[in-house]
Order: C-alpha cells, then structure tokens, then sequence
C-alpha cells in the first residue's frame, strides 16, 4: 500500500511532466502562465485530494474487511472451542466420576494395608495360640488316659488287697 508522501510525490513528478511538456510555454511571468499555473497546481492539489480520498476509502474497506474477518475468525474460534468441549465430553462422559471412585478406592486402598497386617498378625497369634491350645489338650488327654490307669491300678491293687484281707479273715474263722 502506498503511503500519502509517496503519491504527493507522484503527483508533483505528474505537475513536473506536464510542465516540461510544453503545456506551460516559456516562463516569462505572464499573467496568462501564472492564472495557467495556478489552475494547474489547484487541478494537481484537487487530484491529490481526490487520491488521497481514495485511498481513505480503500483504507476504511479495508479495515471493515479486516473486522469482519477477524469477527468470523472469533466466531470459529468459539465454535471450535465448543466442539473440542464436546470431543473431551464424548471421550470421558463419566470422567469426574470415575476420578471420585478412583480417589475412594486409593484411599480404601491405604486402609487395607496396616489392618491387612494386623490381621495376619492376629491369624498368626491365633494359630499359635491353638496349636498351644492343641498340645496342651493333647497333654491334658495323655495325663487323664495317666490318671485313669493309675486309678484303675489303684482299684486292683485295693481289690486285691480287700479279696486278700477278706481270705484273711475267712480263714481265721
């Protein structure tokens, strides 16, 4: 685009041309040549003006050609927005969700892990305590199986000493 001191400078090259054209004849200061020149410099101002206008135009054209797009652009740029929200929706529909559950399944996670210890713990405690439990009913069972034997030999020892008392007394009679 052309800057307005490049086409004041056009227009004075044109003022030039027509001058050394001959259209201005000799410079002898004429009233004739100066009303000429005036007429002239006011038809090569007018045409600057003119230009300069035109080129005013062309600018604000260009500039609501510029807005308009830079509007259409925003507008896309919004549309766009909206799609690309609902691509992300359409790809994880349930996305804040499944990060809650996520979020309760480490935490339950976290929780698990000492009473999961714990309870291997006590399972190991209890296993300890009944194989204790075991051998001492076991110890239990041998000393009553003990007791009963030696009871029962009691008892024949006792008989055999009341069946001998009583032949004893049978022959004293």
């Amino acid at each position: 685009m052309t800057t307005q001191k490049q086409i004041f400078e056009q227009q004075q090259s044109q003022v030039q041309r027509v001058k050394n054209s001959g259209l201005i004849g000799s410079i002898n200061g004429s009233p004739l040549q100066d009303d000429r020149e005036e007429e002239i410099s006011k038809s090569a101002l007018a045409m600057f003006r003119a230009k300069e206008e035109e080129i005013e135009k062309k600018k604000l054209e260009v500039r609501d050609k510029v807005q308009a797009h830079i509007g259409r652009v925003e507008e896309e740029t919004k549309r766009l927005a909206e799609i690309r929200e609902e691509l992300e929706a359409l790809i994880d529909p349930m996305r804040k969700e499944v990060s809650s559950v996520r979020k309760k399944i480490d935490m339950v996670n976290r929780d698990l892990k000492p009473l999961g210890v714990t309870c291997q713990k006590k399972e190991r405690e209890y296993r300890e305590a009944l194989e204790a439990f075991n051998e001492k009913n076991k110890e239990k069972a041998q000393l009553v199986s003990k007791l009963m034997e030696l009871v029962s030999e009691s008892e024949r020892q006792r008989m055999k000493k009341l069946e001998e008392l009583s032949k004893n007394i049978e022959s004293l009679r």
